[in-house]
């Protein structure tokens, strides 16, 4: 991914290819890719199960790409995404348009700033079938932000935006 965005965007710096290389990784964008290459007409899952389908085809998708790695190399897996992925099912107008979740965000800023960022799950709780979750971010193992989710996602999500705030970063 990074040497394909460095030779597409062969003027632009190291931070903006940095927060396009998150954008077309994440879980979203991942999960994006599986559900239009109709990766769920093909799983076989109990239905029965409560699970976030979207989340099994971003999953899913990942496993094809390591797959054809394991089975043709680095240069076949990258082929298959270049040549596949990114012409039918990446749309790299809209992602240079949305705006970067404030994890990301933050791992930039550190990156840039070349601190150590951790993101600690202080309590993990399940209650009447519900996960709780409390997270709370260390750069340089100084605590910054907090934040509470029905996930570690959103829970992470929400203690980065408070450290980004706290930061005077937005």
């Amino acid at each position: 991914m990074a040497e394909h965005l460095f030779l597409k965007f062969p003027d632009d710096d190291e931070g903006f290819l940095t927060k396009l290389k998150s954008k077309i990784v994440n879980r979203k964008t991942l999960s994006e890719i599986g559900e239009n290459m109709g990766i769920r007409e093909v799983l076989n899952y109990n239905q029965a199960r409560a699970i976030n389908l979207s989340t099994v085809e971003g999953n899913a998708f990942e496993a094809i790409i390591g797959a054809i790695y394991l089975d043709g190399g680095f240069e076949k897996a990258k082929q298959a995404i270049n040549n596949y992925v990114f012409r039918k099912y990446l749309d790299f107008n809209k992602l240079l348009t949305e705006e970067i979740d404030f994890k990301s965000k933050l791992f930039i800023w550190c990156q840039k700033k070349k601190l150590h960022l951790e993101f600690i799950v202080i309590s993990e709780t399940h209650e009447n079938g519900i996960w709780h979750y409390e997270v709370k971010v260390l750069i340089n193992n100084n605590e910054f932000g907090f934040g509470k989710g029905l996930s570690k996602k959103v829970a992470e999500q929400i203690a980065a935006k408070e450290t980004l705030q706290l930061l005077g970063e937005i």
